[in-house]
Order: C-alpha cells, then structure tokens, then sequence
C-alpha cells in the first residue's frame, strides 16, 4: 500500500501546475536599473587579440566596454590596454570604419585606449601607422601597465 501512496503523490505533482522559480515581481529584463545602482567604477580591460577570429573578438571587446558605460551611466574610468595581437585593433580601424566609429565613440566617452611599446617594436610598427593612437596612448610593457593599474585601484577585466 505505501507503494500506492508514493505513486499517487507523485502523479498529482505531475498534473499540477508548476510553482513559480520567482517571486512576483518587475520583470528583471524589462524593469529599468535602479539610479545610482552601480558606483563609480576604474576598470582595466585586456586586449591582447582572439584567436581564431580577431575581427570578432574586437567588435566583441568594444561592445562589452560600451555596455559597461552604458550599465553604470558613464560614471567608470576605462582603459583598454593593448599588447600582442591586440594592436591589430588598431590596424584594422585603420580600413574598418565601423571599428574606427566604435573606437572614437568610446573615446569621447572618455575611455582611454593604451599601446604597449614593446609589441610595437617586435611588429616594426609606430603609432603613426596605426588608427589614432598618439604617442601618449603607448606604454613602456602593456603587461607591466595592467599591473600598474591594478596597483591604482582599477579591476582587471579579461574579456
């Protein structure tokens, strides 16, 4: 008889209705962000290329820095550092109007995009032959410049 009891227990949670996983309330996609939900942020972002497909991995990285922005309402200090692979960014901007236009829009929303000099000098490359990034953008190691950020209080973000 207990058999019985079990099966019929668990056909009736079967028939019923499933509980609701949430309590009622705002729908978290729709609902708008709270003002002030977010403090003011200093982030460091890494941008050493992505494999196997750079283009994609660009348009990537500037969308997520875009969001970012746009998640805290303008109210973060941003740099994109970028080493290796990640110059190529800067390359492509150079033919790629739509990476230019996301590249100086986050500029004018202050986000600072920094070189690392070394891998400049491996690619035989100047600032000059890349999308604007002026003498002041490069960095002496774009490994050392995520440290030293880091050491000023800006989190890491490895997209």
């Amino acid at each position: 008889m207990p058999h019985a009891i079990l099966i019929a227990a668990v056909a009736g949670a079967m028939l019923s209705p499933p509980a609701a996983p949430f309590a009622a309330g705002p729908d978290p996609m729709t609902a708008p962000v709270q003002a002030g939900y977010y403090a003011f942020q200093k982030v460091v972002y890494q941008n050493d290329g992505g494999l196997p497909d750079d283009r994609t991995y660009f348009a990537m990285l500037l969308r997520n820095v875009a969001n970012h922005l746009q998640a805290v309402d303008g109210r973060a200090e941003i740099r994109v550092v970028s080493f290796g692979r990640g110059v190529d960014l800067f390359r492509l901007a150079r033919t790629n109007p739509e990476l230019a236009g996301q590249i100086d829009a986050l500029k004018a929303k202050g986000v600072r995009f920094l070189v690392c000099r070394n891998t400049l000098k491996g690619m035989k490359l100047r600032p000059q032959d890349l999308y604007h990034v002026a003498p002041e953008d490069v960095v002496p190691s774009g490994v050392a410049e995520l440290a030293r950020l880091q050491g000023q209080g800006f989190v890491y973000v490895n997209p």
